[in-house]
């Protein structure tokens, strides 16, 4: 997805926890090949919010989180999302492995999300979110 001065994208899934799933998946591809980052290591997450926006924005803070405390790049995810009332809570798993610089290729460095032109939406039977990092 086209920004002049971030980078956004977007992706797609039959239902929200697959879309959640590709767009940590995207995130990571920002950062390295994800092709090269092995699934050595689990870290699991549980988010509540008030909304899906809010929800997508903690599950790739949080993952961003794992990248920048613990130097994990991330490659495999599974996603379940589900509202319960007026929340929205996630459970998710993540696998990957910790930044070897003989290994994983650095591509673009990502600072944060943000909410800047962050969407969810249903298109047809797939639902597609968007988001931009800054980088």
């Amino acid at each position: 997805m086209e920004h002049p001065s971030d980078i956004g994208f977007r992706a797609y899934g039959k239902d929200l926890g697959e879309a959640f799933e590709n767009a940590a998946l995207a995130l990571f591809e920002i950062m390295t090949d994800t092709g090269k980052v092995e699934p050595r290591e689990e870290v699991e997450v549980e988010l509540e919010a008030e909304d899906e926006q809010a929800l997508l924005y903690d599950w790739l803070d949080r993952l961003l989180y794992f990248r920048d405390a613990e130097g994990l790049l991330l490659s495999r995810f599974e996603v379940e999302v589900r509202e319960e009332g007026e929340r929205w809570r996630l459970r998710g798993r993540a696998w990957g492995e910790r930044f070897d610089p003989s290994k994983h290729e650095e591509r673009t460095a990502v600072k944060a999300m943000t909410y800047h032109l962050m969407e969810i939406r249903k298109e047809g039977d797939r639902v597609v979110v968007q988001a931009v990092v800054d980088i």
